[in-house]
């Protein structure tokens, strides 16, 4: 009994440092999810009007460019996939890879070559596990996602939607994260950042709201050769916060399920150890009382 006493007691303290630990992250993940969320909003608007404007553009004029032509024909698509560097995060990377893959298996059976650029480490993983092309991948600040990342991870993109297709370059570009909705709920999805929608983008504007007029200067093709960057880095921006957002809210929740599970555990620990208590006691006065009535009928039998 005491044995078994001893192996509760040491479980007890191993969990008991374990809620700690994860008592900490979880804090720790809630504080980073409230700066990550403040930054979602500010980024929001900037790619909201960049959107429009680039929009408007493309509605009032004839120029066929990458931002807004579609290809006759598309035979090559970018995929850029957003995971994150580190786990610990319950389904938050698997949902997303999940999404890259149906995306990727849909694309191709339009008859489509898939070229996929992953951001995190997560997901960089996942391919290579399974050995399957990546044309290029990021890691590093997937946490704390910065504009002159967003940068980096646009400048292959760009140069490969105005490269043609015969010299390798793609005719749509796709990207799949994870859209922060709320502390609970964060959904993966995947979306078509080239060649830009006119129509949906029209539809989701306010009903009865006019675009502004625009005077191009030297020429409406110069015009959006200018915003195509602008566009592509915004918009990669702000999936990126997005991403780190639902990260971060996906790891408090991961995280205080993990607190929650070691209180019980430590609850069922401490009454395993209390039952072994009782019987190692029971079983030591079980014992004196045996010896002690021993004893006395040893003692009895001498005397007679």
């Amino acid at each position: 009994m005491g044995a078994q006493l001893r192996v509760y007691k040491r479980r007890i303290r191993s969990v008991t440092a374990t809620k700690k630990i994860t008592k900490a992250m979880e804090m720790i993940a809630a504080s980073r999810v409230v700066k990550a969320q403040r930054k979602v909003a500010a980024s929001a608007p900037y790619a909201t009007e960049l959107t429009r404007a680039v929009t408007a553009v493309g509605t009032g004029s004839n120029t066929k460019h990458p931002l807004t032509t579609e290809a006759e024909s598309a035979t090559r698509s970018a995929v850029l996939l957003l995971t994150s560097d580190r786990g610990l995060a319950g389904a938050f990377n698997s949902n997303a890879i999940k999404a890259a893959e149906l995306l990727t298996a849909r694309l191709e059976a339009e008859g489509k070559e898939v070229d996929t650029y992953i951001v995190g480490r997560r997901g960089l993983a996942h391919y290579n596990f399974r050995e399957r092309k990546v044309v290029e991948s990021w890691s590093g600040f997937t946490d704390e996602p910065t504009y002159a990342d967003a940068k980096k991870v646009a400048a292959p993109l760009i140069e490969a939607i105005e490269t043609a297709t015969e010299d390798g370059g793609v005719d749509e570009l796709h990207i799949v994260y994870t859209e922060f909705v709320s502390m609970m709920t964060q959904n993966a999805v995947d979306g078509r950042l080239l060649p830009l929608r006119l129509e949906e983008v029209a539809e989701e504007a306010p009903k009865g709201e006019i675009l502004p007029l625009y005077e191009f200067e030297p020429s409406a093709e110069d015009v959006l050769d200018a915003l195509l960057p602008r566009y592509v880095e915004s918009r990669i921006y702000n999936a990126l916060l997005q991403s780190a957002a639902s990260k971060h809210a996906a790891t408090r929740r991961a995280m205080k399920s993990a607190t929650d599970n070691a209180g019980d555990l430590i609850t069922t620990l401490s009454r395993l150890a209390n039952a072994a208590r009782q019987a190692e006691i029971t079983q030591e006065i079980s014992e004196i009382v045996g010896g002690s009535a021993a004893l006395a009928d040893a003692t009895a039998g001498s005397d007679k």
